[in-house]
């Protein structure tokens, strides 16, 4: 699973984030390579600068917490006013140069804005008015999102609870919105995680990146799918009474 080579090319301008950053673990090298070819794809060689950390052996999620906030204070201090975080397994798919134009420019048209996710997995999302971006109702992963300075600013001070990064941002909430469609997809490099069960959940329904599309897929076109399980019960009603002896 890779970039469609043809469609980055040309890459998107990413000028609208002020620092981008990427969390590697020191002792997977292979993860920093393959984040650094994604990287070159999408436009975005030279641009980001990786933070490179040691696994927290006794709470891995506590390690992966206090490494996006390390992130997003280096920002803050370098001054950003937006600041792109990814997580090194990531990788992206028609990552188009123009929609991520129009939905940075709604973003500054439109201020009040929290965060901004190329990627995720959401509980519901609204129109905009502009076709390149949606709001939503963050879930969870945090393998590429942008956040606003004063956001950034209230979760660097948010002590750690024993719960993990996306649990924080859907637990603080704000004015969320998200690329659509989303081009960051999580999932390329071989995985450490030591929950296997939770491995195996998501290979079974054909792996992270395919969950991730068909929940951009469902709640982008909810009402689509409303209205054709309504057809499909009507059409099922109809049917039995046509063919009832």
């Amino acid at each position: 699973m890779g970039a469609d080579r043809n469609t980055m090319s040309q890459g998107p301008d990413w000028d609208f984030f002020d620092a981008i950053y990427c969390i590697t673990l020191d002792s997977r090298p292979d993860r920093m390579a393959a984040a650094s070819e994604q990287f070159a794809l999408a436009g975005l060689e030279g641009r980001v600068e990786f933070l490179v950390v040691a696994r927290d052996a006794e709470n891995p999620a506590r390690g992966i917490y206090g490494s996006h906030q390390h992130c997003l204070s280096l920002g803050l201090a370098a001054g950003a006013r937006h600041i792109l975080i990814f997580e090194d397994d990531v990788f992206f798919r028609n990552c188009n140069q123009e929609r991520l134009r129009q939905a940075c420019g709604f973003l500054r048209k439109t201020g009040s804005w929290d965060a901004l996710f190329l990627g995720c997995l959401t509980n519901g999302s609204q129109p905009t008015g502009q076709d390149a971006v949606v709001r939503v109702r963050y879930r969870c992963l945090a393998h590429a999102y942008a956040l606003n300075r004063p956001f950034a600013e209230r979760i660097v001070r948010e002590p750690w609870q024993g719960i993990p990064i996306d649990g924080l941002l859907q637990a603080v909430g704000g004015h969320f919105f998200a690329l659509r469609p989303m081009c960051a997809f999580q999932g390329l490099a071989s995985s450490d995680n030591k929950t296997v069960w939770i491995d195996r959940l998501r290979s079974l329904f054909g792996g992270l990146p395919l969950i991730q599309r068909g929940n951009e897929l469902y709640h982008n076109n909810k009402g689509l799918f409303v209205l054709l399980h309504l057809a499909a019960a009507v059409a099922a009603i109809v049917l039995f009474f046509l063919v009832r002896p």
